[in-house]
């Protein structure tokens, strides 16, 4: 007879209360998030916050606007975000915070294209009716607004998307040409022409913001100018003074020699000639020159001050007219010795400080290269040939040097010298410096804008009066013809009138030491920019942009200044956008008291850094009130000297404060090596496929977790990194959305009846919950979503959650410890999803709508959680910090055990502890351990206590593996 088998065990899995929710491990973004924006559509959840925030504390954060060209790149996607993930955080803490999206719609980027797409078709832009290639330009900025509007609305970005701004509407362009008359009546502009930055591929000036430097291989010449005369030094007439450039193609345009006046020269005999160079320099010349007789007697030193009232004459003098003009010698306080031969040849066409030095001598620039970078087909030496950005028009070899080499004044040429070199950064091209007709405003003349001081709006609304004071124009060149031989006489005028004001340049710099900057080192930047920086270059030889609508006396030279026109221009603009000035009713403008035939109409367009700058007027101010400024301005560092320095300036000199009460700059997006992206090092990071992959919301991790304030890297590792943060947040609220689920107001435990360890993580999340606010007010949302994780994964998951999960599961629900751990997971739930809504915006949704599902609600209309109070918790905050590094030690000190698999897990375990900071079962429950006695040292033994077939804790009362501990034998026998 056998025996018979033994019962069983029974299966208490059902008697367990486990968490239950339908929330997905799994987050399927890319999937779910467009149905969230659909959902958001619907409801209208902008403009019901817009309701429901209205009469709050307002916070603007005024965007920048991006050109309508292209899709959407990371930098795009980086900027955004982080505007986003603030405008919601703001919102979050209470505030009435909108977010107006807008456009740059005019400018070359946008012509470019256009243009582009003309010459794939043979044609030539300039043959086109202007007012079809502007239309052609409108109907393209409007394609990409459409494309870029839904890519960054799929970017999570809420705002007004149905009334964005665009500086191509014509509200907008009668607001931009409105301040550019202000500036007009008072006082604040002038005409001129100075050295700029030029393109001659797109035919334009640039703005230095336009402009990007790469590292080029540029042909270097040293070139003989004979001494005709030297009354302080007779003996050097006959020599030669040597001077040195990389850019040959001034030579045909030079008409000076500068000298340093402290400098050290010499005269010394080179093969069959004497040259005057720097004696500094000697030696640099001696092997660049490569002339192996020097002779050892000098027959001349002195100071450069010796060589003043000294004339030399051009290579090319054989040609007569301008190269037969002698050279002088003038001072120049910027000559050095640092490289070159210590003498400077000067083209005041081609160069600041030529165009400076020579304008205190009388010596004008004489415009003989056009706009495509050609010389004029009059002039003698060159004429119709080029372009000077040409590598080989100006190679060693090329027409330039073999001219200079046939007169025997060419003494080195070499296509070697590896230089920094301004660059379009559209077209990728060579920019040069070029003295054209140019509108400017002045940075260093007195204006009657003091701070805080200027009006803001238009003619009879505030700008000036029928009794301003005309501007005189600096020289008046042949109507339409900008690139005319001999225009103006510069050294004739002294540019625009003066009052007793403040000058442009004090006002911004007031302005930029009120203005909050973040990071402060941004200060610097900008106040050294703006301290060093020329007068404001405002116009453009282009098509598609804002005219600048200005008449100008045939006869004096002077713009007309008359607010009666100047409104009308702006009611013009307003009713037909800028093209009115296109249109054949100048006459209408200028009304019954003055005749066009007496005017030019300017046909310039406006630099779009003025159009930005103006940006904060028809958005800022027009929607919230006259007066009003931005609390933020938000972009890439590059912005000091684009953006952030046009949007300054302009308020400053129309308003005399800046527009913005904080500014804060971001770093670049780089690949995973932090290399700049670029289609030609095929290491380009696409957002739309980031998102079309693995969902926004894994992008909106990323930016929030870097370092935004120096450039950041994104990458395959990167994303990983931020995608492992993601998932673990992502479970914390699973988790909580399981143990929550049933949970009603009438499980609710006071503070005061809680256990201490649900009273110190109420304590923690008080902590946190500063910290998070100020780090949100502080725009620091790396150390924000630090916080929030770091938060999640340890105190809660790895703390929190693993100790409690015992009494979850197995206690009674009535149970007031159980009871008391749901109330607070109800708190950490109600904190952590509004916590987690700025940055993942969807996630935070679907979580919430998981709890609370509604048709008409969402998470982002909720405000920062109102914790529960606690009183003088800081001394159980203190207590259980010590317990949670006891409780480290205690864990490292069972992991060998386990791994020798003495122990299987952490409640086979009996440990010793040389302080019992609770008693021995409290101490044992948040160590997960079967036994904790006091002792000299942390020390662990396997426990012969028997396993709870229920709870698998090991204790005293349970006698075999398999059956009850006292606790679950209650709870199942009421069950």
């Amino acid at each position: 007879m056998t025996d018979a088998p033994a019962p069983a065990a029974r299966d208490y899995r059902d008697t367990v209360f486990l968490p239950k929710t339908d929330f997905p491990m799994k987050a399927g973004l890319a999937a779910k998030e467009p149905a969230i924006l659909e959902r958001w559509a619907k409801l209208g959840i902008y403009d019901r916050l817009r309701e429901q925030r209205l009469g709050r504390e307002r916070f603007i954060l005024h965007d920048g606007p991006p050109y309508a060209n292209g899709d959407i790149h990371m930098g795009h996607a980086m900027n955004k975000v982080l505007k986003d993930i603030i405008v919601r955080s703001q919102s979050l803490m209470g505030k009435d915070a909108p977010y107006v999206p807008g456009w740059d719609c005019h400018g070359l980027p946008i012509e470019w294209k256009v243009e582009e797409a003309y010459r794939a078709k043979k044609l030539n832009k300039d043959d086109v009716p202007v007012d079809q290639f502007r239309a052609e330009c409108r109907a393209y900025a409007e394609k990409w607004v459409a494309v870029q509007k839904g890519e960054f609305e799929r970017l999570g970005v809420m705002g007004d998307w149905a009334d964005p701004y665009l500086t191509m509407k014509y509200d907008a362009e009668a607001t931009i040409v409105g301040e550019l008359l202000k500036f007009a009546e008072s006082g604040q502009l002038y005409r001129g022409a100075k050295p700029v930055m030029w393109s001659p591929v797109e035919k334009t000036a640039l703005a230095e913001a336009e402009v990007e430097y790469e590292d080029i291989v540029s042909t270097q010449i040293d070139v003989a100018f004979e001494i005709v005369d030297a009354p302080n030094a007779p003996e050097l007439v006959g020599a030669h003074a040597v001077i040195w450039t990389t850019t040959p193609w001034t030579i045909p345009v030079n008409q000076a020699l500068s000298y340093g006046a402290e400098i050290e020269y010499v005269c010394v005999l080179a093969d069959d000639r004497y040259v005057v160079i720097a004696e500094h320099l000697l030696d640099s010349v001696r092997t660049r020159i490569g002339f192996d007789l020097w002779s050892e007697n000098i027959k001349w030193r002195g100071k450069g001050s010796q060589l003043e009232g000294a004339t030399a004459r051009h290579p090319m003098h054989t040609l007569g007219g301008f190269f037969a003009k002698p050279r002088p010698f003038l001072p120049g306080s910027f000559v050095t010795t640092d490289a070159g031969t210590g003498l400077v040849h000067m083209a005041p066409d081609h160069g600041e400080d030529d165009f400076e030095l020579c304008k205190q001598y009388g010596i004008d620039p004489v415009f003989a290269v056009d706009g495509a970078g050609m010389y004029r087909t009059d002039w003698a030496w060159l004429g119709g040939q080029g372009s000077v950005i040409n590598k080989k028009f100006v190679a060693a070899d090329g027409p330039i040097c073999t001219d200079l080499r046939a007169t025997g004044a060419l003494l080195a040429a070499s296509d070697d010298f590896k230089h920094s070199y301004p660059h379009s950064w559209r077209s990728k091209a060579k920019v040069i410096f070029r003295a054209t007709p140019q509108w400017f405003i002045p940075m260093d003349a007195a204006t009657s804008v003091g701070i805080q001081g200027a009006s803001t709006s238009l003619s009879t609304n505030g700008v000036g009066d029928a009794d301003s004071p005309t501007v005189g124009v600096e020289g008046t060149p042949t109507p339409g013809a900008i690139d005319a031989p001999t225009p103006f006489a510069l050294s004739e005028v002294e540019g625009p009138g003066s009052s007793n004001g403040a000058t442009l340049r004090e006002i911004a710099l007031d302005a930029i030491a009120a203005t909050t900057w973040i990071p402060a080192r941004s200060e610097n930047r900008i106040t050294s920019m703006v301290q060093g920086r020329p007068d404001w270059v405002i116009s453009r030889q282009r098509a598609w942009g804002v005219p600048i609508a200005l008449f100008v006396d045939r006869a004096t030279g002077q713009y007309l200044n008359d607010p009666a026109v100047n409104a009308r221009i702006v009611e013009a603009f307003r009713q037909n956008g800028a093209d009115a000035w296109y249109a054949d009713g100048h006459q209408a403008l200028l009304g019954p008291d003055y005749d066009l035939a007496d005017y030019e109409v300017v046909k310039d367009i406006l630099d779009v850094w003025f159009d930005s700058g103006c940006t904060h007027v028809f958005t800022v101010e027009a929607r919230y009130g006259e007066g009003t400024r931005a609390n933020l301005y938000l972009e890439g560092s590059d912005q000091h000297r684009g953006w952030f320095q046009s949007s300054l300036l302009e308020s400053c000199g129309t308003r005399g404060r800046a527009p913005y009460d904080a500014v804060l700059t971001h770093g670049f997006a780089l690949d995973g090596q932090g290399r700049k992206m670029s289609k030609s090092l095929g290491n380009v990071v696409d957002p739309l496929k980031i998102i079309g992959e693995s969902g926004a919301d894994i992008l909106r991790m990323w930016v929030a977790s870097t370092d935004y304030f120096d450039d950041v890297k994104i990458g395959k590792e990167v994303l990983a990194t931020a995608s492992d943060s993601y998932r673990k947040l992502r479970n914390t609220f699973r988790y909580m959305l399981g143990a929550l689920e049933g949970f009603d107001e009438s499980e609710r435990v006071a503070v005061s009846d809680m256990p201490e360890l649900e009273r110190y993580v109420l304590h923690r999340l008080g902590m946190i919950d500063t910290e998070l606010r100020q780090a949100a007010e502080g725009y620091e949302f790396n150390r924000y979503t630090r916080l929030l994780t770091d938060f999640a994964n340890e105190d809660l998951s790895a703390f929190f959650f693993d100790i409690r999960k015992d009494s979850l599961y197995c206690d009674a629900p009535g149970d007031v410890k159980r009871r008391a751990y749901r109330t607070v997971l109800d708190v950490l739930f109600h904190a952590l999803v509004r916590y987690a809504a700025p940055v993942l915006c969807f996630t935070a949704e679907e979580v919430w709508q998981s709890r609370f599902p509604s048709e008409d609600s969402s998470v982002h209309y909720l405000e920062w959680p109102s914790l529960p109070s606690l009183d003088a918790d800081d001394v159980v905050g203190a207590k259980w910090q010590e317990i949670r590094a006891l409780r480290v030690a205690v864990t490292e000190a069972i992991e060998p055990l386990r791994r020798e698999k003495t122990v299987r897990s952490s409640l086979e375990a009996e440990i010793t502890v040389p302080s019992m900071l609770l008693d021995a079962n409290a101490l044992a429950e948040a160590f997960i351990v079967a036994k904790v006695t006091p002792g000299d040292a942390v020390t662990v033994t396997r426990t012969d206590f028997h396993k709870c077939g229920r709870c698998w804790r090991h204790l005293p009362e349970v006698t075999t593996d398999g059956e009850l501990c006292n606790r679950c034998e209650e709870v199942v026998a009421h069950a």
